[in-house]
């Protein structure tokens, strides 16, 4: 197990290899929890989805342009298991 030094600033420099295993690249943010018994959990920080992140997936996929009816008659039949 790697063990980190604290300096007198307080800051912890971590070892290449423990980045390396986070997946973790300059420039990326940590994400710490804290857990009640004095153990923290670092993790690599990911961004979260938005919904504009994910329409921007779709661009230019189709031409056709669906009404809010043809999706819902889509969204129902795809529920009851017909395509």
């Amino acid at each position: 197990m790697p063990k980190l030094t604290v300096t007198t600033r307080g800051q912890v420099t971590f070892r290449k290899e423990v980045l390396q295993h986070l997946g973790i690249k300059p420039g990326d943010k940590i994400d710490l929890d804290l857990l009640p018994d004095g153990r923290g959990v670092i993790k690599a920080a990911r961004p979260a989805g938005s919904i504009a992140g994910f329409v921007g997936l779709l661009t230019g996929r189709t031409r056709k342009v669906a009404s809010i009816e043809e999706i819902n008659e889509a969204a129902t039949q795809a529920w009851a298991g017909r395509e």
